[in-house]
């Protein structure tokens, strides 16, 4: 059985990523996310997730922050309840495996370019690439570089 790998741009505007025998990247959806992991976990199917370390950060607010911290909360107990191996990677690490900054605009550039078949639009009616797309589906390749 093939491995398959995941990686987790958390937050309402993120993705999750999926590198296995197809390769598919889906919005944050708490439903769609359920229905994926608990196919993973059902089948049994090897797997390692990336997910991007997050804190709070200076200027936001603290309703914000709060918020954000809650759905990085509940991500990682859909993964420990499904017994998802994963692996927490501050955005400094995982980005410095592909030569990124913190402009949004080369995640996108990069993903494309080892992605060229994966569309990064949240919708077919979006007009650009979505960064939170193209960082999931880094994070992902990470993971299967590293683990």
């Amino acid at each position: 059985m093939q491995k398959t790998y995941i990686g987790i741009d958390p937050g309402a505007k993120g993705a999750l990523a999926l590198i296995s025998d197809v390769t598919a990247v889906f919005p944050y959806e708490p439903q769609t996310y359920i229905t994926i992991l608990r196919g993973i976990y059902e089948k049994k199917t090897p797997c390692v997730c990336c997910i991007e370390q997050v804190h709070s950060m200076t200027g936001q607010g603290i309703a914000s922050s709060f918020q954000f911290g809650t759905a990085y909360g509940y991500l990682l107990g859909l993964l420990e309840a499904f017994a998802i191996p994963y692996q927490a990677i501050s955005p400094r690490k995982w980005k410095n495996e592909f030569g990124l900054t913190s402009d949004k605009t080369t995640s996108i550039e990069v993903c494309r370019r080892l992605f060229p078949d994966v569309s990064l639009r949240r919708t077919e009616k979006s007009r650009k690439d979505d960064d939170g797309y193209a960082e999931a589906l880094l994070m992902a390749l990470y993971a299967k570089r590293k683990f």
